[in-house]
């Protein structure tokens, strides 16, 4: 059962649900965007927040258009989807080092801007789930994906000391050779 199905009225554009849908836009965009913003992303707190909300005032401003004139609900959220590709990919960079910065706040700003879509459609409960992982994603997974990379340099470190040891014993074996042909 949805909540839609045990408050009909939240399925209508009207201006209590325009109202809950933007809290809940605010709410969720901002956790998300509330840890972007206290690690130093280029993205933080209110781009989330302004992303999510406009995703959810265009998806809404769909469903208007569809029950007053017609038109088709989907489409102004479909450019919401390709639209978010410009401004998450003005976050990422590359760096000298062929580094890649910013992919992280990218997707959290594209999953903002679908939490904002689900919220304009009035499908809270995918909106609300949606943003639980998305900030378990970006928030509690941080560890996870620190220590992985941190054992992921460390094997290359290892692997870079074999590689110099194995290199060097190579050399003196050459070394030995040349002077044993010298005798």
């Amino acid at each position: 059962m949805m909540i839609i199905d045990l408050i009909p009225w939240l399925a209508e554009p009207s201006l209590p649900t325009i109202l809950i849908r933007t809290l809940l836009a605010v709410i969720c965009a901002g956790a998300v965007g509330y840890d972007r913003n206290i690690h130093g992303a280029s993205a933080g707190l209110r781009t989330h927040i302004l992303v999510c909300v406009g995703a959810m005032i265009a998806t809404s401003t769909g469903q208007f258009a569809s029950i007053y004139y017609g038109a088709d609900a989907t489409r102004i959220g479909a450019q919401v989807v390709s639209g978010i590709g410009f401004l998450g990919a003005g976050t990422i960079m590359v760096t000298k080092g062929n580094t890649i910065h910013g992919l992280t706040t990218a997707a959290g700003l594209w999953a903002a801007a679908c939490i904002g879509i689900a919220l304009g459609l009035g499908f809270y409960e995918g909106a609300i789930v949606g943003a639980v992982i998305v900030y378990i994603t970006i928030h509690m997974l941080r560890n996870l994906s620190l220590s992985l990379r941190k054992n992921h340099a460390d094997d290359i470190a290892a692997d870079e000391i074999g590689n110099r040891e194995a290199d060097r014993a190579i050399a003196e074996a050459a070394e030995r050779a040349g002077k044993s042909e010298d005798r």
